[in-house]
């Protein structure tokens, strides 16, 4: 099964790192966010990847262009100029690099892969910059069992910042970025039938809006809840809190 992952977006919120690197390539433990993605569907056995690519692509095509030479070991024979490499520690992944466009919009990037995307039946997406512990063998069994056009995963986010509660002028309970309670949102992590393209008008068409409107109306949108962790690397506090948690070895998105 196919997974798309737009990679296309300029990332503008977190701007101190996308200056000189498409968001879905800053790194988390050394790693860009876009590899913790990918190891989280490989751990669901989910490895045929179409990358939706758009500023600064052809950074994310060097990387996998080099990848199979940056975890191996090297001898060059110089006379000959042959290369040979030794103990790889590379992924069983097949990766298509796509450019959809560096303006292209959400849901225009997913339309443009149609013709690649269509013959193979239903697949996932998500976005490149957004991490959680979700079972998605799981969604993709609720999905089909739902029997609907496309399932979106809901998520309830952190609050960010700590939640008091207070009573007569006294703190009666602190609680450090808790879990929001009420109200659940998007977590990116779709499935799709290729009926979903019919939903998509043209390149500016944002995924998110009238895409998700127009399948709520038709009754062909389905929500998988997640109460589990999640999180999405908006800004540069998002990348520092990633990187607290796989510093500490602790990161939830792993296990």
């Amino acid at each position: 099964m196919n997974v798309v992952i737009l990679c296309g977006g300029l990332g503008t919120r977190l701007s101190e790192e996308t200056q000189v690197r498409p968001k879905p390539m800053v790194e988390i433990g050394g790693r860009p966010i876009l590899w913790h993605i990918m190891r989280l569907y490989d751990r669901f056995e989910f490895r045929s990847f179409v990358l939706a690519l758009g500023y600064k692509g052809e950074i994310i095509k060097d990387y996998f262009l080099n990848y199979h030479a940056r975890q191996s070991d090297i001898t060059i024979r110089m006379k000959t100029a042959e290369v040979e490499f030794s103990n790889p520690a590379v992924e069983d992944w097949s990766v298509n690099l796509v450019d959809t466009g560096r303006d292209t919009q959400t849901g225009g990037r997913v339309l443009r892969l149609r013709e690649r995307l269509a013959p193979h039946g239903t697949f996932m997406l998500t976005y490149g910059d957004g991490l959680a512990n979700l079972d998605l063998k799981a969604l993709l069994s609720f999905h089909r069992a739902q029997g609907r056009i496309a399932t979106v995963t809901a998520v309830r986010p952190p609050a960010r910042f700590g939640e008091l509660r207070v009573e007569n002028a006294r703190v009666t309970e602190f609680a450090e970025k808790p879990q929001v309670g009420t109200g659940w949102v998007s977590g990116g992590f779709f499935v799709f039938e290729p009926q979903v393209f019919d939903y998509i008008d043209d390149d500016m068409t944002m995924l998110e809006r009238a895409p998700m409107e127009r399948l709520t109306r038709a009754g062909e949108l389905a929500a998988y809840h997640h109460a589990g962790y999640w999180h999405a690397m908006d800004t540069l506090r998002d990348k520092q809190q990633l990187e607290a948690q796989w510093a500490a070895g602790s990161a939830p998105w792993t296990s």
